[in-house]
């Protein structure tokens, strides 16, 4: 299987570029990055990119599922304005390109509550995203809406202080649904249900994200 991978030096895209490298039905992996990466590997293909020239990459976009990953926060995009075009825009217009050279699988990441409705900036812009690339018509989406991830070595202090009442609350027996979730279970998830290919639209909320990451 021939992955391709947009956010793949974000903590849930490293995970996962892991995940695929040491998987063996995964035999060639494609990411999709703004800077070069230190990583290197015989089935890996690195393309440094910018998002906003699609004609400048979109004929690299082809393979078996693409996972995508992209994502950031208001704090290091500046603006709601910045955030929407990375959270939003890059991916859908990924997602676009990739639908329409063929790519039949599609792996979002998106955001527990998501919801085009919702009156939150960030759920909504989820919801948004969700969607509007189910509206693209993969033969296989599976989206995926995960709790408070916990990152390797995370070094902002809200999310830190976020994951420590979660998990006061847990210790308790309180919003046990929203226990936080190491980006290295998301990501077995995400390779396992990529290599299920289930058909349709599949809405993997906590307890099926965890349920999908122990089937690998």
């Amino acid at each position: 299987m021939h992955a391709l991978i947009i956010g793949a030096t974000g903590a849930t895209g490293r995970a996962l570029l892991d995940t695929l490298l040491n998987n063996s039905a995964f035999g060639r992996v494609s990411i999709f990055v703004r800077r070069p990466v230190a990583v290197e590997h015989p089935k890996l293909a690195v393309h440094v990119i910018d998002f906003a020239q699609t004609r400048t990459w979109q004929d690299k976009v082809r393979g078996d599922a693409l996972f995508s990953c992209l994502g950031t926060t208001l704090k290091d995009a500046g603006s709601k304005e910045a955030q929407w075009q990375i959270d939003y825009d890059y991916p859908y217009r990924f997602a676009q390109t990739a639908q329409a050279n063929g790519v039949p699988q599609l792996l979002l990441v998106s955001s527990a509550y998501a919801n085009p409705a919702s009156k939150g900036f960030y759920t909504r812009m989820k919801g948004r995203l969700e969607q509007d690339i189910t509206a693209l018509g993969f033969a296989s989406l599976g989206i995926f809406r995960p709790p408070s991830l916990v990152r390797p070595n995370t070094d902002r202090t809200g999310e830190k202080t976020a994951l420590w009442i979660l998990n006061r609350l847990n210790r308790i027996g309180l919003l046990h649904a929203m226990q936080p979730m190491p980006v290295a279970e998301l990501a077995q998830a995400l390779a396992a249900a990529a290599k299920q290919a289930v058909p349709g639209v599949r809405i993997l909320e906590t307890q099926e994200i965890r349920a999908a990451a122990d089937t690998r």
